[in-house]
C-alpha cells in the first residue's frame, strides 16, 4: 500500500483565534517589503508535499492507515467540526444582541455550556416465553443457559437480578411434564431396534434384501383377499357349524402331516367361498376337503389323493363330488390362490419376537384357536398374528411384554392390539371346557411343549 507524508492535525481551539491572527499577519507582510515573505511551504507545516525541510530531502514516512487512526481521524474531524458550530452560534447571539434605552449595548452574555449528555439506558428486551422443548437436546441446551451467569459492563449480574428476570413457567410446560411423569416416558429407557435378519445375511433362500419389501406389500395386499362378515348372508349355516369344521380339518391336517401353510390357506379359501355362495348344510364338509385339496396342491410337494380324502370322511362323497366342489371354488375366487394368510405374518412376527420353542408353540396355539372362532373375522391376519405373539409373551411372563422391534416389524403399538388380544386370552382361558378338543389336544402333547396346559394371562382377562 502506497504511503502518503501526514499533516498533523491542529490542536483544539486553534482553528480560531490562533487562525485569524496568522491570516492578519500575512496581510501586513504582504501589504510590506517582499523580504519579510515566509515560503508557503513553512506555513504550519513541517514537510512540504514533496519532503523537503530547509531545502534537505527527507525520507518518507512510512505510517499505514489502520482502522484505529482512521477511527482517530474521524473523531478528531468531528470535534473540530462541533467546535466551529459552537463558535458560530456565539458569534450569531453576539449580532443580534438587543440595545438598550440611551444606546447601551448590554454585556456579553457568558456562553452557554453545552448540555451535558444524559446517561442514556438500554432498553430491557422484552420477555420471550418460550414453550417447553420437545426434544430432550432442547431441554439440556435451555438449562445449560440458565446456568451460565450473565454479565453486565464486565460486571456479574447479582443473584437477585438474575431471579428477577427468570422467565416464567408456562402451563403447557407444566402439563407436559406432568403427563410425561404419568405416563413414565421421562424415566422410560430407549430401546434398540434388533436386526433379525443378521443371521440369514448369507442365506440366499432368506431373501434378505427384499423381506422388507415383501412384508410392505403382505400388508398393503390383505385388505384385498380377506373375508368380511359373511355369516347373515348363509341361511343354512351358523359359526358353531364352521368352527366343528376348522375343528376336523385341523385333526385332517395333523394326520397327514402337512404343512402350516396348507392349513392357513384352507381356511382362508373357507371363509372366503361363504362370503360369496350361500351354501347347504350337507355341503359343508364337501367344501372343507376340496379347500384341502386345493391348498395342498398349491403348498405340498406331495399332496393327498382324492382317494385318501374319501376314506377320510367315511366315503360320505364321491370322487366326483370333491373334483366337482374344487372347480367351483376356483371358478367364484377366479383362481387367485396367492394371498397373505395369517402364517405369513406369524413367521416373522414370532422372528421379530425373538422366541424359543415354547414361545413358538404358545403363538401357534392361540393363533389356531382365534382361526377356529368367527368372532376373530373382524380383524385383519396381521393384527390376528401380533395378538397373538402379544398375548404369549404375557403368557410367558416376557418382559417387556411389547418391544420396539415387534413394534416396528408389525406395525402395531401395544394399545392398538388390546381388543383382539383380550379375545385371544379368553379363548385360551375356555379352551379346557370347549367341546371341541383337537387343538387343545395338540398343543397338550409334550412335543408342543405342552403350551396348551398353561394358565391363561390373568391381565388380559381382569378387563
Amino acid at each position: 500500500m502506497a504511503s502518503r507524508p501526514i499533516v498533523p492535525q491542529q490542536s483544539k481551539g486553534e482553528g480560531g483565534v490562533v487562525g485569524a491572527a496568522v491570516n492578519k499577519q500575512t496581510k501586513k507582510n504582504a501589504a510590506g517589503d517582499g523580504k519579510s515573505r515566509r515560503a508557503l511551504g513553512d506555513i504550519g507545516n513541517l514537510v512540504n508535499v514533496r519532503g523537503v525541510v530547509d531545502g534537505k530531502p527527507q525520507p518518507p514516512i512510512h505510517r499505514p492507515l489502520t482502522r484505529s487512526f482512521c477511527a482517530q481521524l474521524l473523531a478528531n474531524a468531528q470535534a473540530a467540526a462541533a467546535a466551529e458550530n459552537n463558535k458560530k452560534n456565539i458569534c450569531v447571539n453576539v449580532d443580534k444582541a438587543p440595545v438598550l434605552d440611551g444606546g447601551a449595548v448590554p454585556k456579553r452574555a457568558a456562553a452557554p455550556k453545552p448540555a451535558q449528555k444524559k446517561p442514556t439506558t438500554k432498553p430491557k428486551p422484552a420477555e420471550v416465553i418460550e414453550i417447553s422443548p420437545d426434544t430432550d437436546q432442547e431441554a439440556v441446551e435451555v438449562e445449560e443457559k440458565k446456568d451460565k451467569v450473565p454479565v453486565k459492563n464486565n460486571k456479574k449480574v447479582t443473584e437477585g437480578e438474575r431471579s428477577s428476570k427468570k422467565k416464567a413457567q408456562t402451563l403447557t410446560s407444566a402439563l407436559t411434564a406432568r403427563s410425561k411423569a404419568a405416563c413414565e416416558i421421562a424415566n422410560k429407557p430407549k430401546q434398540e431396534i434388533v436386526d433379525i435378519d443378521a443371521a440369514d445375511a448369507n442365506n440366499d433362500l432368506a431373501g434378505v434384501e427384499y423381506v422388507d419389501d415383501i412384508y410392505k406389500f403382505y400388508k398393503s395386499a390383505e385388505n384385498e383377499s380377506r373375508p368380511h362378515d359373511y355369516m347373515h348372508l348363509q341361511t343354512d349355516i351358523n359359526e358353531k357349524m364352521r368352527a366343528i369344521l376348522i375343528d376336523w380339518l385341523i385333526d385332517v391336517h395333523q394326520k397327514f402331516e402337512l404343512s402350516p401353510e396348507a392349513l392357513y390357506l384352507t381356511i382362508n379359501l373357507i371363509d372366503r367361498f361363504l362370503c360369496v355362495k350361500i351354501v347347504p348344510r350337507r355341503e359343508l364338509q364337501l367344501l372343507g376337503m376340496s379347500a384341502m385339496l386345493i391348498a395342498t396342491k398349491y403348498e405340498e410337494i406331495w399332496p393327498p389323493e382324492v382317494n385318501d380324502l374319501v376314506c377320510i370322511a367315511d366315503r360320505a362323497y364321491t370322487h366326483e363330488q370333491i373334483l366337482a366342489m374344487e372347480k367351483t371354488i376356483l371358478g367364484k375366487l377366479e383362481w387367485t390362490l396367492t394371498v397373505p394368510t395369517h402364517y405369513v405374518f406369524l413367521a416373522r412376527f414370532i422372528k421379530a419376537s425373538i422366541p424359543d420353542e415354547k414361545m413358538e408353540n404358545m403363538v401357534y396355539f392361540l393363533a389356531e384357536l382365534g382361526m377356529m372362532h368367527y368372532e376373530t373375522i373382524m380383524f385383519c391376519p396381521s393384527m390376528v398374528a401380533a395378538s397373538a405373539v402379544y398375548v404369549a409373551r404375557c403368557t410367558l411372563n416376557k418382559t417387556p411384554a411389547w418391544t420396539d422391534t415387534l413394534k416396528f416389524h408389525t406395525g402395531y403399538s401395544e394399545p392398538q392390539l388390546m381388543d383382539c388380544a383380550k379375545l385371544l386370552a379368553y379363548f385360551h382361558s375356555m379352551a379346557a371346557e370347549s367341546r371341541l378338543q383337537v387343538i387343545y389336544r395338540k398343543y397338550s402333547n409334550s412335543q408342543r411343549g405342552a403350551v396348551a396346559l398353561l394358565p391363561s394371562t390373568p391381565n388380559l382377562l381382569k378387563h
